[in-house]
């Protein structure tokens, strides 16, 4: 092995010959474990939500891969409708200039199937870089022709129950991209805006119960007043009780709107009247729809005022009795201009009462960055309630349970209130919803055109147009644990795998995916998607802010694998921002953050941490610190790892062996660990896996037995079979280390194995094998031996005992001591004459002896181990009067400097002004040096006794 981990060397060369042999691919032997990735966007990077979710399933796989499950886990993208065609749109129109509307349809389709074949495998790259065990050769595309199939079926059999229907009603409207898109589409931002107060008129001369011939609603969308069909009071407002059924008359507009009684209105809130716009608000969608009002829309696609508005009753059939008609002066103004003429004329006329500042959460399409508009329009809809039905119950009953428990509750709150789904969009990239049209407006629903006229019985000669929508990704992706295995084919993958283990999501998409994906299975396939749903937190950064490129404050976690030099950082985080001021803030904040960039980790120590993180918590705060941690983890299995071959290789291992005292205590101290692991997986405390591997690894193999193997080793008084014992014993608690380590640490296991193998009689120099394929460990309590662990424990005692006391009294670590032992018990005798060995070479003492009369004990420096007295006697060990010469001028250091913060702290101008975090600093920085003083000055009196 090289005499450095260095995993850039390691981790390319293992994947592609794992890949290569096809070690992902489901045995066909053992129990079916299968599990399914959340499709990544074919469009997309592996961001830090990508890599944690993977390590996950990964381990997860890996795991059950190693028990000698049939295990499959299924990979694929998803199409992206909305950000692959953006992306490919940009692209055509910076190399030719050209929009997709020059192209044609067909056209720009290829183009977008150009773009997939080329540059589409980008995030699929990105997961062999963390390791992902997938089976690639059953890679899916939520377009390829067999989901497309899929899909297709889905619809036209949901059409023909009369559960998919065409409307008109109100969607989440993107203006510049022209499309509707769904919530999870739409980020609500928070911003200061305005609250205008406007006056509207009574008509036929009624007035208020003060006098008033006006009504005062507030708006922070002037531009919506010219689709107003009422004004809403509340039924308990005594103030209004004597309007309601009275008309307002709308101001610029001229149309009579009636004042109804709503309990939408809030009493409370400014005037308690509120103005109802049906077709522009879903609050007011929904009055509406209480109220009989018509829908009247005033905007276009892009956002524009109208010529004239379009009026709708609630079923979605014009109205003809209703005025359209708009003021010409804002017909075809953009809304925000349509906005300032509003104001401004309603201010002309003397209705503006005030305007006011306000906070307010401003709806943004997170592709195009404009500002969304609920708008009226013709869509494609699921009737969800008799699919949610079979859903909830599946839950209920526990066929699926969600890990932890406690998002049921989510779940069952979002089912229990479902809205019918849209699922159409405005788009030509995706699965185009497979519907045609006569000219009069006749809708046929198939699976082809040809299929459509014999289904209908059409002639010939009437021309169809098939519907120009596509379908919400969702839709499709919705279909992904049954559409991947083959359906509607019976096909041998579908009865093996299906329903699958176990969904590993985050419990931001349960609403949108998770629960989509249960109600559509359960309908087309009579089964549960899945047994499990194991949610876990979102990743955020290390002060739990979400990670965002517009906060400058995202991790790449390729960089944190291969490491970035801080100028790159820099340009990654600033790069295209658009604001000098806020690009200067990030490039400090990144400066002062990583002064020196980003040190190369390896996937393995980047795995770890995020398993160490996987609590049962939403959030997530990512510790560079860990990061580090677990990179000298590495470290620490490596260079671990070169001692025991370097004492291993080329020696006798034969099977005529004698356990020592420590061989017998790691044995037993790793059938603990493999309990504790295998315990913390099958109930997905990824965090508690993590940590146990690390304590055993850390504290227990390299930290003690490791050095208590070398007096074995290293003695020559030592016998054959004593050496034989501990060199097997190292090698075999190596190769299993290796294995309980290797789903959570692929590589660095995989590169180890291969050299300990066949040591441990695992290989014969087989290099066919790996250490993916091998068994699980399993904990034998046979092997247990709980007189070995107490005995340890005690010498582990001794030992750290004399360390401290080396410490305090400032003792060279490698100045042979000697030490004296009092009190205790029979038993501590008899331990002490077992491992006096042991406890020269660790403890590096020249000496060690059994003190009878403890009250002739020399003067010395004593440490506990339980009952017994571990006794350092000081005389000759230390120059006295030097020693309490350094330890007073420490001590004055020490003064001075609690001094200084004493004083600051006694600042009144500082408490007050000061942030509360830095007050809290300089109050931890002063405790921290008290307790440091009252260590120093414990060691003064010590040494002064003397």
């Amino acid at each position: 092995m090289d005499k450095t981990y260095q995993p850039e060397q390691i981790e390319a060369r293992w994947y592609q010959r794992w890949e290569a042999d096809n070690r992902f691919a489901p045995s066909g032997e053992g129990q079916p474990f299968s599990i399914m990735i959340p499709p990544p966007n074919v469009t997309g990077s592996l961001h830090m939500g990508h890599a944690f979710q993977d390590t996950i399933m990964d381990t997860l796989t890996r795991y059950k891969r190693m028990q000698g499950r049939n295990t499959l886990w299924q990979v694929g993208t998803d199409h992206a409708g909305i950000a692959t065609q953006m992306l490919v749109e940009r692209k055509i129109a910076a190399e030719s200039g050209q929009s997709r509307h020059d192209l044609g349809r067909e056209a720009f389709i290829d183009k977008v199937w150009e773009w997939k074949q080329e540059s589409g495998g980008h995030i699929t790259r990105q997961l062999r870089r963390m390791g992902a065990s997938v089976d690639w050769s059953r890679e899916r595309f939520t377009m390829d022709d067999g989901f497309y199939k899929a899909v297709q079926e889905v619809f036209v059999r949901l059409f023909d129950e009369g559960l998919i229907y065409r409307g008109k009603r109100l969607v989440n409207w993107d203006p510049t991209l022209h499309t509707a898109i769904s919530d999870l589409e739409v980020e609500n931002r928070e911003q200061q805006g305005q609250f205008w107060h406007f006056r509207y008129p009574l008509a036929d001369g009624v007035t208020t119960d003060d006098g008033k011939d006006h009504l005062v609603v507030a708006t922070t969308r002037p531009e919506t007043l010219l689709g107003d069909t009422g004004v809403a009071v509340n039924p308990d407002d005594p103030r209004y009780a004597s309007l309601v059924g009275k008309f307002i008359e709308l101001p610029l507009v001229g149309r009579r709107i009636p004042i109804v009684a709503d309990e939408h209105a809030d009493m409370d809130k400014g005037s308690g009247c509120v103005k109802i716009t049906p077709a522009h608000d879903f609050n007011d969608y929904a009055v509406g729809k209480r109220q009989g009002h018509v829908l009247i829309n005033v905007f276009t696609p892009d956002a524009q005022i109208r010529d004239a508005a379009e009026v709708f009753n609630l079923d979605g059939t014009p109205n003809a009795d209703v005025d359209p008609g708009l003021p010409g002066a804002y017909q075809g103004l953009d809304r925000y201009a349509a906005r300032e003429a509003i104001v401004a004329d309603m201010q002309a006329a003397g209705l503006l009462e005030k305007t006011e500042s306000v906070t307010n959460t401003l709806p943004y399409g997170d592709r195009s960055g404009d500002v969304i508009e609920p708008l009226l329009t013709d869509q494609w809809f699921v009737a969800v309630e008799s699919l949610a039905k079979p859903a909830i119950e599946a839950v209920e009953n526990g066929d699926i349970e969600f890990v932890p428990r406690n998002y049921e509750n989510m779940y069952f709150a979002w089912m229990r209130d479902l809205q019918d789904w849209c699922i159409s969009r405005q788009l030509w990239w995706g699965h185009r919803i497979p519907a045609w049209y006569d000219p009069e407006g006749g809708v046929y629903v198939a699976r082809s055109e040809a299929e459509a006229r014999e289904k209908y019985g059409l002639a010939a000669d009437v021309i169809l147009t098939q519907d120009d929508d596509v379908l919400d990704t969702w839709f499709s992706s919705g279909l992904w644990t049954f559409a991947t295995l083959g359906w509607p084919e019976k096909t041998p993958e579908l009865a093996t795998f299906h329903p699958t283990s176990v969904l590993v999501t985050g419990f931001d998409i349960i609403f949108f995916w998770v629960a989509r994906m249960i109600m559509m299975t359960c309908k087309f396939t009579g089964e549960v998607p899945f047994r499990q749903v194991y949610v876990h937190g979102l990743v955020r950064d290390a002060q739990g802010q979400k990670m965002s490129k517009s906060k400058g404050n995202v991790l790449d976690p390729i960089d944190l694998i291969d490491g970035i030099d801080l100028e790159a950082l820099v340009a990654k985080r600033t790069g295209n921002m658009m604001q000098p001021q806020k690009a200067r803030a990030i490039d400090k904040a990144t400066r002062d953050e990583f002064p020196a960039g980003i040190e190369s980790h390896g996937t393995d120590a980047l795995r770890f941490t995020f398993l160490s993180l996987a609590t049962t918590g939403r959030d997530i705060k990512f510790d560079m610190g860990r990061l580090d941690g677990f990179r000298n983890f590495c470290n620490k299995l490596w260079n671990a790892s070169r001692y025991v071959l370097m004492n291993t290789e080329g020696e006798d291992l034969g099977d005529d062996v004698e356990l020592s005292l420590a061989d017998r205590w790691i044995v037993s101290r790793l059938q603990h660990t493999e309990a504790q692991i295998t315990r913390a997986l099958d109930e997905y405390r990824f965090d508690q896996a993590s940590q146990a591997l690390y304590e055993f690894v850390w504290n227990e193999y390299c930290d003690w037995y490791l050095e208590l193997s070398k007096p074995v080793l290293w003695d020559e008084a030592a016998s054959p079979a004593a050496k034989r014992g501990t060199r097997r014993t190292l090698v075999r608690v190596l190769e299993t280390i290796l294995r309980l380590a290797q789903p959570m640490m692929p590589f660095i296991s995989e590169e180890i194995w291969q050299r300990v193998a066949p040591l441990a009689g695992k290989t014969h120099g087989d290099a066919a094998q790996s250490v993916m394929d091998q068994p699980w460990p399993q904990a034998d309590d046979g092997k247990r031996d709980a007189q070995a662990e107490r005995d340890i424990d005690w010498l582990k005692g001794v030992i750290v005992a004399v360390r401290n006391i080396r410490a305090e009294m400032n003792l060279a670590p490698g100045k042979p001591l000697d030490v004296l032992l009092a009190k205790g018990s029979a038993a501590d005798r008899e331990r002490l004459a077992a491992n006096r060995v042991f406890l020269a070479k660790l403890a590096k003492l020249e000496s060690v002896h059994w003190l009878d009369d403890p009250a002739a004990a020399p003067l010395a420096a004593t440490q506990l181990v339980g009952d017994m007295e571990v006794l350092v006697p000081m005389a000759d060990l230390i120059d006295k009067d030097a020693e309490l010469e350094r330890l007073a001028k420490e001590l004055d250091k020490q003064d001075k400097f609690i001094g200084g913060i004493e004083k600051k702290l006694g600042n009144e101008g500082f408490i007050a002004k000061a942030p509360a975090a830095v007050v809290d600093k300089e109050r931890a920085k002063l405790a921290e040096a008290r307790a440091s003083r009252a260590v120093l000055a414990e060691q003064h009196d010590k040494i002064a006794a003397l």
